[in-house]
């Protein structure tokens, strides 16, 4: 309830316009000879949701979805989540949803383990698609996520200069364009900490591929989980971090049968995208 009525108050959500817009975007998607999308009804609510219910703002946020996943194709694939080196990617706990929230209609909060992987054995490019995966079924299953949006808090400890060195600029500006510019989420603040000394720099780099109204979301604090105490409560925190979520463990275990369980649905995305050949 706490959801629904969020959903009407902010983003604008009439129940019974619901269908109607949903028929209208569907015709719209069959009209675009360069876009193949999908059109499961819990996927396109996600993104009305996120677009505040604008339909024309919507058709251009599954545009820029689309446009942004085709020239990302390096981290589209291979998604099989049975794949060895996905559940290896995947057991590192570098992206960790926390199955906590503060009230009923609070946003999602992720923890992201930034240094828990050797830069030797993996690239950032595998840990950004099992990324991607893990979202993609956040996308069709957590309406705390499309409804409240997502709050990102950032560990850095064990983070090397290895690992930052994966990430070029290329590679900087596809990534954002593809979790800001065209995720239909409204994001709620990006926390940083247990930084190491230097972190600054690089950080003003990453930050000016961003929109402004971006950049204002993301923050850098100090060590341990009680620097980013005041923005997101303790409790909803993994017990590694002095909370009550369970351990990284057990959320990686559910995450782990989660993503088994949409297999076929993570696979079929790359059947997915835009053709900018027969864009009219």
């Amino acid at each position: 309830p706490e959801l629904a009525k969020l959903a009407k108050e902010e983003l604008n959500e009439v129940p019974e316009r619901i269908q109607q817009d949903l028929e209208a975007l569907k015709e719209w998607i069959r009209k675009q000879p360069h876009l193949r999308a999908r059109t499961d009804d819990q996927f396109l609510v996600g993104f009305l949701r996120g677009c505040k219910w604008s339909l024309e703002r919507t058709k251009d946020k599954i545009d820029s979805y689309y446009s942004a996943r085709t020239v990302v194709h390096e981290i589209m694939s291979p998604r099989d989540p049975i794949l060895e080196k996905n559940i290896a990617v995947l057991r590192l706990g570098y992206f960790v949803p926390l199955p906590l929230t503060e009230n009923p209609d609070s946003p999602r909060v992720v923890l992201i383990r930034y240094g828990c992987y050797d830069p030797d054995e993996f690239s950032i490019i595998d840990v950004l698609r099992l990324t991607l995966m893990m979202t993609d079924v956040m996308h069709m299953e957590d309406d705390n996520r499309m409804c409240a949006g997502e709050m990102v808090l950032v560990d850095m400890e064990k983070t090397t200069m290895k690992h930052l060195f994966q990430v070029t600029p290329i590679l900087m500006k596809k990534f954002a364009m593809l979790t800001h510019e065209a995720a239909p989420i409204r994001q709620k603040g990006f926390h940083f900490f247990n930084t190491a000394s230097g972190f600054e720099v690089g950080f003003s780099a990453f930050k000016n591929f961003m929109k402004e109204k971006v950049r204002e979301r993301w923050h850098v604090h100090g060590s341990g989980p009680e620097s980013i105490a005041k923005f997101v409560p303790i409790k909803i925190l993994p017990k590694e971090y002095g909370g009550q979520a369970g351990s990284v463990d057990d959320i990686l275990a559910y995450w782990e049968k989660k993503l088994i369980e949409n297999r076929d649905y993570l696979m079929n995305e790359c059947n997915y995208g835009v053709d900018e050949s027969k864009r009219v």
